[in-house]
């Protein structure tokens, strides 16, 4: 008797379907692209801010956001990017979902968790359109310092110090794992390395493992301020992607070491336009 397609089924094909497309394709490359551009306007003005003696301004990802709509013809380069942004959305959706890079594959932990990563950085990129669509409008939204709010809502909540503490935990361990990542360099097999040159590959390897190394260091320090925000249970020591930037431009150590943040954000950007270009966006 011939099994009937279940609708979970039927979602999985339908969503195959349109991963399948071409446009799709071209859809996700453009997504890496401007991610590689924010990144690289978030690297840039947090250099700016440490190497720099008329000083300089951090920002996060949405910051660099207004920093593009800012220039000449910047809505117009901004809508490229917020089209982009959706369509690196898309692509972690049906990572999420499909997970095509593994198929085939029986599901392990590892896996779980990776999908589940898929998934916040749907939702991260998501929030990050929703802005883009916003500046693009006129209306911006004003400053908000998410991070915090999102903290004092989990320590409202039953547990909240528990629950804090467990993203400050969470935050760290993707940090480490960006630290392996960086140092195993498996990155490297979801290009397409027949169609790179050695010097081009040595460079993505170069670029990647810096760029991941330097986000890592981010998360790290990020998930810490989650922890002393549940430790004292006060939502304003948590600390986003700016802040963490502005506060490691301002200590009295040496610049150079305090600038390999940034610079290294700067190598996440230029990674990320590389993989727009080489990056293997299967299709089935």
């Amino acid at each position: 008797m011939k099994r009937r397609n279940s609708p979970t089924d039927s979602i999985e094909q339908s969503i195959r379907r349109t991963a399948s497309h071409p446009w799709f394709e071209r859809l996700a490359r453009l997504g890496y692209a401007s991610k590689g551009l924010v990144y690289f306007i978030v690297g840039f003005l947090a250099a700016q801010a440490v190497f720099s003696t008329g000083g300089g301004r951090t920002t996060d990802t949405s910051g660099a956001l207004s920093e593009i709509v800012n220039q000449p013809f910047g809505k117009f380069l901004l809508f490229l990017v917020t089209i982009g942004i959706i369509g690196y959305f898309l692509w972690r959706m049906v990572q999420t979902i499909l997970d095509p890079e593994h198929q085939g594959q029986n599901m392990d932990a590892k896996r779980i968790a990776q999908r589940i990563g898929y998934a916040f950085s749907a939702l991260a990129y998501a929030g990050l359109a929703l802005t883009a669509v916003k500046l693009i409008m006129g209306s911006g939204g004003g400053k908000k310092d998410t991070t915090e709010d999102l903290t004092a809502q989990l320590l409202a909540q039953p547990f909240g110090q528990w629950l804090v503490g467990l993203v400050g935990s969470i935050v760290i361990g993707v940090g480490f794992s960006y630290f392996y990542q960086a140092y195993k360099a498996k990155f490297r097999r979801h290009f397409k390395l027949d169609e790179m040159s050695q010097k081009e590959l040595t460079w993505a390897t170069r670029l990647g493992r810096f760029g991941i190394a330097a986000r890592g260091i981010v998360f790290v320090i990020i998930g810490l301020f989650f922890i002393q925000a549940a430790r004292l249970s006060d939502a304003s020591q948590a600390k986003g992607l700016g802040e963490v930037l502005a506060i490691l431009a301002q200590q009295p150590f040496s610049p150079v070491i305090l600038g390999l943040v940034p610079l290294g954000l700067i190598a996440y950007g230029i990674y990320s336009v590389i993989e727009a270009r080489y990056r293997k966006i299967l299709r089935s």
